[in-house]
């Protein structure tokens, strides 16, 4: 057997490609990703465009958070019941029919206001068919593939960051309206690969449909005290940090540049965040992971600070670059944890208050970033976000010291003290 110098078994990066149904699930998923980022790149610039007020921006997250927040539990609730590859798909073609409708508002010149209604009927649709996309995975490879595996997710989310935003600035120059219909194309293509893939069934459960159940989420990650504080970490972090939602403020107003030089800052922190997923998938799996972990996010909040204070291009590009960078080893660590210690039974509805702790607090880090900039400027507002994320750091480091001790990755197990409640076959 190959083994590493270390004595352990050799590490084999490229073994998920390797498995047929996480290959399409993959391929289908940078499509969707892709259709994201453009569409996010086009109704930032129009929104700006029309209106020139931040807030205008804040209320796009708040749009988008506001479902998360409501649907996610619920949401959880479905995954851990009905066929997770069902959900995913309907809900993608729901968001597919409200990138059309953007499409035509775009064209037509509709009302502001339709915007946010129609974001906020995608957000419902995601809210939905997210914690069922984190709870499919398991099913897609085996157990010990799963860190690589959420590596590979982790490259393919940042290569669309990159390769959107580029690409959605080019397009926005033209058109937004284009924008909105790529989204629309690239969210068809998910939902069809997943209408064609056959994957194996878990077992569902059938507890009681009750608030009891509906909450078994929420509790579980409150007793899994390593998994509270890293999600915890990450949810203030980006909460307080939310800087991408001001670029177009800062492109136009404080760097002075054009739609070109904009797709490149909403770029610039997935480059970062690719050049680390790519290490990291190279590499054996991290031997102090809690450690990283909270030198990883202090170092996001540092380089959000050098970026508020940026005048130059280049410098602001490299500070968005480091934050991509070091979120990367937050985002691996988290999911990872995640993942592994949750029981299959309960993944849906765990992964929905990750859903809720993380996918709400981008949008609603987006709508205080628009907000503090209303009231104070754009820089004070990035400028406090990125000390906020420090002085978290600090704290989540003195409250649980269980994150401090996180050792590798792939030697932690799940809790085996957890009940299973009765399942049936899907």
């Amino acid at each position: 057997m190959n083994t590493a110098h270390d004595g352990t078994e050799k590490h084999d990066p490229y073994a998920p490609l390797r498995v047929p149904a996480y290959r399409t699930y993959l391929a289908g998923w940078i499509f969707a990703l892709l259709g994201t980022q453009i569409q996010s790149v086009a109704i930032g610039w129009e929104l700006f465009q029309r209106t020139h007020d931040a807030l205008a921006l804040g209320w796009v997250g708040l749009a988008q958070a506001l479902p998360v927040i409501l649907l996610a539990i619920p949401g959880g609730q479905l995954s851990d019941r009905f066929d997770r590859r069902k959900i995913i798909m309907w809900t993608m073609f729901v968001a597919a029919g409200c990138s059309l409708g953007l499409t035509a508002l775009s064209w037509f010149q509709g009302p502001v206001w339709a915007y946010y209604c129609v974001l906020t009927v995608g957000a419902t649709a995601t809210a939905i068919g997210w914690p069922a996309r984190s709870a499919l995975l398991p099913q897609l490879v085996p157990p010990a593939l799963l860190p690589a595996a959420i590596t590979w997710n982790s490259s393919t989310y940042q290569l669309a960051c990159i390769v959107g935003p580029g690409l959605g600035g080019l397009i926005v120059a033209i058109s937004p309206t284009v924008g909105f219909a790529v989204d629309a194309c690239c969210m068809l293509s998910f939902g069809v690969a997943l209408a064609f893939m056959s994957i194996a069934t878990s077992a569902r459960t059938r507890e009681p449909l009750s608030v009891e159940s509906l909450m078994a989420g929420v509790k579980f990650v409150y007793r899994q005290k390593v998994i509270f504080a890293t999600i915890t970490l990450d949810l203030v972090a980006v909460l307080l940090g939310g800087a991408t939602y001001l670029l177009p403020v800062f492109a136009q107003d404080i760097l002075h540049v054009g739609a070109r030089e904009f797709g490149w800052l909403r770029a610039a922190p997935a480059v970062g965040s690719l050049a680390m997923a790519m290490y990291l998938t190279h590499r054996p799996p991290m031997r102090h992971a809690g450690r990283a972990m909270l030198w990883a996010v202090a170092g996001f909040g540092v380089a959000v600070v050098v970026f508020g204070l940026s005048r130059n291009l280049w410098l602001s590009l490299f500070a968005l670059f480091i934050t991509g960078l070091v979120d990367n080893i937050s985002v691996v660590v988290r999911q990872t944890l995640v993942q592994v210690l949750t029981p299959d039974h309960m993944r849906g509805r765990v992964s929905a208050v990750n859903t809720v702790f993380i996918g709400a607090s981008n949008e609603l880090g987006g709508f205080e970033s628009g907000l503090t900039a209303r009231l104070f400027g754009p820089i004070i507002s990035v400028v406090a976000g990125g000390l906020g994320s420090v002085l978290t750091t600090a704290f989540v480091a003195w409250k649980w010291p269980q994150v401090r001790a996180i050792g590798a990755l792939h030697e932690v197990k799940p809790d085996e003290s957890e009940p299973a409640p009765e399942r049936e076959a899907a």
